[in-house]
């Protein structure tokens, strides 16, 4: 593993976060932080579960069929849960890790406020060990890589997402964070196949994709793929490792910050979309670091 050059405070910033943002300031470092693709860390800021809630920490949980539990706040879908009498209180657990969420967000990063949009959240009940050795490379996430959706283009607008670790056994989550986006898609660009309009139209006709491909959402997949099958890149690539205790939160864009989850169980995860149009600098997002690279219109 390289970490050349790197190290956890050039890539790691530390917040006093104590309250899901009540009489917490913003903090005009972290929007500045965030968009360079650094990660934001509370340390003191823990989502803590009552001991009703604790019952759901639980992998039998989860359909065999999914990753997750995941749930859509304003919809009001849940999606991903095996046993129908836990879903009341699975949805009031998460319909309540949303509301904080979306209370730090407005109180953290104010300039975010008005953009951010189609909330999804998670609860990962399974070991990273578990979906690590059953899973296709593609879909290992204990693999550096960015985010990007295979079904669901996003045509250029950011993932932002925040996780709390609420591992009642004191275990932390381990990640490792990589190397800037702008240094991270020169290097594999000259790697990537050409976009094609007719594949994109013709995926999205079958049904792939929600709807077509951009030429974008094409470069951001086969980035992820390309890293994530670099066997060379996963072992030597610049990179950190760093923990994440039980009882810590924390929050990057992860279209841009590189991450791999190494170890750990039962993790909330909030995610949202903003529009580069809502970032502070829109020029130190994906899409416009690859419209510099390779001189064209990506959406």
């Amino acid at each position: 593993m390289n970490s050349e050059n790197k190290t956890a405070e050039s890539l790691i910033v530390t917040l006093p976060c104590t309250g899901w943002g009540q009489n917490e300031p913003a903090n005009p470092q972290a929007v500045e932080a965030l968009e360079q693709g650094k990660v934001l860390y509370l340390p003191n800021l823990a989502f803590m579960l009552s001991e009703e809630e604790k019952q759901l920490l639980d992998p039998s949980l989860v359909d065999v069929k999914r990753k997750n539990i995941s749930f859509k706040p304003v919809e009001g879908t849940l999606t991903g849960i095996t046993d129908s009498s836990k879903e009341p209180l699975l949805r009031g657990l998460l319909q309540r890790y949303y509301q904080h969420s979306l209370s730090l967000m407005n109180q953290l990063l104010p300039d975010y406020t008005t953009s951010l949009c189609h909330p999804t959240n998670s609860l990962r009940l399974h070991p990273v060990s578990a979906w690590r050795d059953k899973t296709s490379w593609r879909k290992d996430d204990s693999r550096l890589h960015v985010d990007a959706f295979p079904s669901r283009p996003n045509y250029g607008q950011r993932i932002l997402r925040l996780f709390s670790n609420i591992n009642p056994y004191g275990e932390p989550r381990s990640w490792r964070v990589g190397e800037d986006f702008r240094q991270l898609a020169s290097r594999y660009l000259p790697q990537l196949d050409r976009f094609s309009p007719f594949s994109s139209w013709l995926q999205h006709k079958v049904g792939i994709t929600k709807s077509p491909r951009s030429h974008y959402d094409h470069l951001m997949l086969q980035l992820h793929d390309k890293m994530k099958s670099d066997a060379e890149y996963q072992k030597n690539g610049l990179q950190i490792p760093f923990d994440f205790p039980s009882g810590s939160s924390w929050i990057c864009f992860s279209d841009q910050t590189p991450h791999a989850a190494m170890s750990g169980q039962y993790i909330l995860e909030q995610t949202f979309l903003l529009p580069v149009s809502g970032m502070k600098h829109p020029e130190q997002s994906p899409l416009k670091i690859l419209e510099s690279l390779t001189h064209e219109t990506l959406v």
